[in-house]
């Protein structure tokens, strides 16, 4: 009898995709009627013949996508499977060169059957390069098409405001997401193509904004959960196992899934009793395993304690929260005892954005004062994809609600302006200076923003183009522009305080268990915001801070 993996149906779905355009061509590949054109409504028609050189085309499908393509070959003359070099690419410059091989196959020779058609590839792409192999060989493609595979969700959130750029924004932010949802909530399509649990909070808090309830959180929890046992940590990580205690606080803060949560009371429990003993008794963070934040910051020993302070204790506060939901007063006691002594101890000074968000967010310092003397200071200086949404949140507890506006336009959406259409694992405006972008064929003498850039782990083509740890801007436009956040479980009550700063409008829906949330502001012509909303009748709506 078949032994089945439990939970094996694939949640995902495969939907085919025509190239949307012919980027570069060799004088081997044309039309067999010699027309210039090789699109057509049926997909790629060409005939590619080795003569004198080799012959190769570049297919453009319009947008980052994941999965592979399908090839459907005609009979050619020599009756037998055809070697074809087969190139997947972020970018222009990673199908036209020599595309990273890490987690996913880029660069392979296949062979297309003679007379039929086969399917090639498992990875992130959206140009997709194809060259003759043999000196003689003809292929000719009858019809060539992408296979998507992704999860098939409605986009139960939504966003607009008077500015088409920050649309753009939110909706790259959505769709970078959404196609890390595969069996996992994976980082990337195409690196690392893992779950890795600090990468998911950004990634959650999309989810929670756009999609509402999705099995694919609390199922890539688990799996890390079950892969880690304690004193272990997750991803080999310290600070990752703290990013478990805040997702799931989150996770439940927005979806009241109490039967959920009770099935991590074992672990919760034996992981808080772990990060009792990550501390001294001045209340001094003593975090074990591999200590990062994020890599900007991971050379700078200072910013890395500083960190790691303050993730300890937002994680201890959302620990000792989760403890009440389930009755264990007694832990939960214990989490605001050593809530209080990390609290009596003030981590160093240090310049780093990344560590002075974080520690605004876990209540270390005066949020204003740091705004103004660190984060708004070359604001676009010092900060990274994944921890660009931690210093957003930080500006916004510091009333810089105009200032981050500024820093989303002009950080990521410089990114939109080199061709992407979803966000990258990195990315630093000074690479941007004199590179072409990813949708540029790169002439002599000029940069490639994705060949020629990068730095730690993801220098040139390993640099991922889809990562969804940088795509919180869009949880956060959603939080403090339309203004919605959960104050009771279950968005049982919201809070809904827009913050427009130079826009005219926001308007837009919330995912709620009970229903979606629809929500409009208008700023009138004296500069007051007037608002109105439609909800569920179980979901109370509150507006300011207070409940």
């Amino acid at each position: 009898m078949t032994k089945w993996e439990i939970g094996s149906l694939d949640p995902r779905v495969r939907r085919y995709l025509l190239p949307a355009s012919v980027v570069w061509q060799s004088e081997g590949s044309a039309r067999p009627s010699g027309a210039p054109g090789l699109i057509e409504e049926g997909g790629v028609s060409c005939l590619m013949r080795y003569k004198d050189a080799p012959a190769g085309i570049l297919l453009d499908f319009g947008r980052e996508i994941h999965g592979g393509i399908q090839i459907t070959n005609g009979p050619t003359p020599a009756h037998k499977p055809v070697p074809v070099r087969v190139r997947f690419g972020e970018s222009i410059a990673e199908a036209m060169g020599d595309p990273n091989q890490d987690h996913a196959i880029h660069d392979q020779v296949i062979l297309v059957p003679w007379y039929g058609h086969a399917e090639f590839g498992n990875t992130g792409f959206r140009y997709v390069r194809l060259d003759l192999v043999d000196p003689g060989s003809q292929l000719e493609i009858q019809k060539l098409r992408a296979v998507c595979v992704y999860r098939d969700l409605p986009y139960r959130g939504a966003f607009r405001c008077s500015d088409d750029l920050i649309n753009r924004i939110w909706d790259v932010g959505a769709y970078t997401v959404h196609l890390c949802m595969q069996d996992h909530l994976w980082d990337g399509i195409k690196r690392d193509r893992l779950v890795w649990i600090g990468d998911m909070h950004p990634e959650t808090m999309v989810i929670n904004t756009v999609f509402g309830k999705v099995d694919v959180v609390p199922q890539s929890l688990d799996y890390v959960r079950d892969i880690t046992p304690l004193p272990q940590w997750m991803n080999g990580i310290s600070s990752y196992s703290l990013w478990w205690v805040i997702i799931q606080r989150c996770w439940h803060q927005y979806h009241g899934d109490t039967e959920y949560l009770e099935a991590q009371r074992d672990y919760l429990k034996g992981l808080l009793e772990l990060l009792f003993t990550q501390m001294d008794e001045d209340g001094r963070e003593q975090m074990g395993g591999g200590r990062f934040l994020d890599w900007p910051s991971s050379e700078d020993k200072s910013a890395i304690h500083g960190g790691l302070q303050a993730l300890l204790r937002l994680a201890l506060q959302d620990g000792a929260a989760l403890c009440g939901v389930l009755g264990e007063r007694d832990l939960q006691q214990r989490c605001r005892e050593h809530i209080e002594r990390l609290a009596r101890y003030t981590p160093p000074p240090t310049v780093s954005k990344q560590a002075n968000a974080l520690c605004v967010l876990a209540g270390y310092g005066d949020a204003a004062a740091i705004n103004r003397d660190i984060l708004a200071r070359d604001p676009l200086q010092g900060i990274s994809t994944f921890y660009g949404y931690y210093v957003l949140q930080a500006r916004a507890m510091g009333g810089d609600y105009q200032g981050c506006l500024e820093v989303i336009r002009r950080f990521w959406g410089r990114m939109l302006e080199l061709g992407a259409t979803t966000f990258w694992e990195d990315f630093n405006l000074a690479w941007a200076e004199d590179a072409v972008g990813i949708d540029q064929i790169v002439p002599p003498g000029r940069k490639s923003i994705h060949a020629d850039y990068g730095d730690y782990c993801y220098k040139g083509l390993r640099h991922s183009l889809c990562h969804g740890w940088a795509a919180g801007p869009t949880a956060w436009l959603t939080e403090h522009v339309l203004g919605v956040r959960p104050l009771e479980a279950g968005c049982a009550v919201l809070r809904v305080q827009p913050h427009l700063g130079d826009l005219d409008f926001a308007e837009g829906r919330f995912p709620t268990p009970c229903g979606d949330v629809r929500i409009a502001h208008r700023k009138t012509a004296s500069g007051e915001i007037q608002s109105e909303w439609e909800a569920p009748s179980e979901v109370r709506i509150v507006t300011g801070s207070n409940t």
